[in-house]
């Protein structure tokens, strides 16, 4: 629509001017003179020139419908089959006890050997220390026989020092002889300490009187 009225106005302002023009051009023909064929050349062409308006356009039309479109209903889907799934049992964890490790007690080096004591020790036999000689006459007579336990005292030099009976032969001549003969006449090798010095010592010992055979 708006095109149409502009449109329509150029033309008229088109034709306004060509009319304008043509009373200039007539005027300026009186005023010079211009011959009267050129005056009525031009008034005839003007008679000639016709201005039609243009027609407006017709007016605007609502658009056609669109076409209906048809929806077709969805195709009917069956559901899909239920399957039935067994349910997941996890499984039964079971601890085990884990034994503590082992203690590792570390082994103390070995002790440096230590020194031992030595004790006394007789030397010889004492059972051949007496004879025939030194059996007591009283004893001799009353064929008085017997085993005589004894401890002897021995000192630091290796002789005996002291003589104890510790087991009675049952007849006194016995047991103080054999203890006499014993401190006179055994001899030891002597005892030492762990750091070898010479000690005292003990020993213990039996002797056993038997009258000889003729």
């Amino acid at each position: 629509m708006a095109y149409a009225d502009q449109s329509m106005s150029t033309r008229k302002a088109v034709s306004i001017g060509l009319v304008i023009l043509l009373h200039a051009i007539i005027g300026y023909a009186f005023v010079t003179g211009l011959a009267y064929n050129v005056v009525k050349k031009v008034a005839r062409d003007l008679k000639t020139f016709d201005v039609e308006e243009e027609a407006p356009p017709p007016p605007d039309q609502p658009p056609p419908p669109p076409p209906e479109q048809v929806v077709e209903p969805p195709p009917v889907v069956a559901p899909p089959p239920i399957v039935q799934v067994a349910p997941t049992v996890a499984p039964t964890i079971v601890s085990v006890p884990v034994a503590p490790p082992p203690v590792i007690t570390p082994t103390a080096p070995p002790a440096p050997p230590v020194s031992q004591a030595v004790r006394v020790t007789p030397r010889g036999n004492f059972q051949s220390l007496m004879s025939t000689e030194d059996y007591p006459s009283s004893s001799l007579r009353n064929n008085e026989e017997g085993t005589v336990g004894y401890r002897l005292d021995v000192g630091t030099d290796g002789k005996v020092t002291a003589c104890t009976i510790t087991g009675s032969s049952g007849f006194p001549a016995l047991d103080t002889t054999a203890c006499r003969l014993l401190q006179r006449r055994a001899r030891f090798n002597i005892g030492k300490d762990a750091a070898g010095n010479p000690v005292t010592g003990v020993y213990n010992g039996r002797f056993t009187w038997r009258i000889p055979k003729d």
